[in-house]
């Protein structure tokens, strides 16, 4: 752009010298100031500084209102519930609400902190020059006493209402995340310490889904078994197999070392947990002539006629015996549950 095409009020001004030449000004460029600093309603009328006061209380109110919210919900809503919303379709009701729970409590403290700052902390503009990087015992006193003039014109002092207020939805939101702790592991609970199995429950055989009676079960036979009233079709079957899988041999009773394991079997036939107690995995290979059963995973070998104890591999200790017998019909049932958790151990169990 040329000097012809700048409007003539903001060229520089200019001075005429004794010979008629022109000379700049030193500072073409003049400081405009600020403009007049406009006092709010809220500087002029307590009553309004009240009504706004009281409206920052509010919404940090409803921040502590959508934190005990979110706790709520991860309490009522189970995990596995699908609710339709509009126009969101279908949900996890739990998911849904614990995002907007959460978000309205991180959204009310931060709009009353804005609002706040808007309405009753102080507007006034202040211009400080540039300083070196290196502060000056002087200036770091002036701005300890900024601080406190800063702190003093918020009202953070004298407005006890929204400091605790505010104090209290601060306190409250990281309360969510210590819910959330919750996920790290299964509650406090007897979930890994039972199963399904209980005193009467017949013995169904999971390919025939039948019950299992006794000539059904062959010397040097391996069988795969699971309580009675669990079906393939239930929402929780793979949590409830996982602990109840059983597998069925039978063998010789003069072949069985442990006395334990032959006073729990019937005519040879012996019941322990399928679960393999290193990392889990299904037992799924038996050896006739040993009755020894292999865990394809990282082979730990159990010896069936020796109370599954392990004599091979990584597995920590034996596979749990299911104590069984024969029902009036004259099916195998179940005496009870295992005398202890199955699968790989787990800090909590003693």
């Amino acid at each position: 752009m040329s000097s012809q095409e700048i409007p003539e009020e903001n060229l520089p001004a200019e001075q005429d010298t004794a010979h008629g030449a022109v000379k700049v000004l030193d500072d073409p460029f003049a400081d405009p100031g600020l403009p007049p600093h406009k006092p709010r309603v809220q500087d002029i009328d307590e009553r309004a500084a009240k009504r706004s006061e009281r409206v920052v209380a509010f919404m940090f109110v409803l921040s502590m209102l959508a934190t005990i919210g979110f706790i709520a919900s991860y309490v009522i809503f189970p995990v596995d519930k699908i609710v339709y919303i509009w126009p969101f379709g279908r949900v996890s009701a739990l998911n849904f609400a614990l995002g907007w729970t959460l978000g309205l409590a991180l959204f009310f403290i931060g709009a009353g902190a804005v609002h706040w700052a808007r309405t009753l902390m102080s507007d006034v503009e202040i211009a400080d020059e540039r300083h070196p990087m290196a502060a000056s015992p002087e200036v770091k006193a002036k701005v300890m006493a900024d601080f406190a003039a800063g702190a003093d014109e918020s009202g953070f002092g004298r407005r006890k209402l929204i400091r605790n207020t505010m104090f209290g939805a601060l306190a409250m939101v990281p309360l969510s995340g210590i819910v959330l702790l919750r996920d790290m592991g299964p509650l406090p609970e007897k979930k890994l310490r039972v199963t399904l199995w209980a005193n009467g429950k017949q013995l169904i055989n999971m390919n025939t889904h039948e019950p299992l009676r006794p000539e059904d079960v062959a010397v040097g036979s391996l069988t795969f078994a699971m309580p009675e009233g669990l079906s393939e079709h239930d929402h929780d079957f793979q949590t409830e197999i996982a602990k109840a899988a059983l597998m069925i041999v039978r063998i010789q009773p003069e072949d069985i070392k442990d006395k334990r394991e032959l006073e729990w079997s019937h005519e040879g036939i012996v019941a322990f947990s399928k679960i393999c107690t290193h990392v889990g995995c299904p037992i799924s290979l038996y050896e006739q002539q040993t009755h020894h059963v292999l865990c394809p995973c990282h082979q730990s070998t159990f010896d069936l006629s020796d109370g599954a104890r392990v004599i091979f591999g990584p597995a920590g200790h034996a596979l749990p015996q299911l104590r069984i017998g024969v029902n009036a019909k004259g099916n195998l049932e179940a005496l009870g549950d295992f005398d202890e958790p199955v699968g790989p151990a787990f800090w909590e169990r003693g």
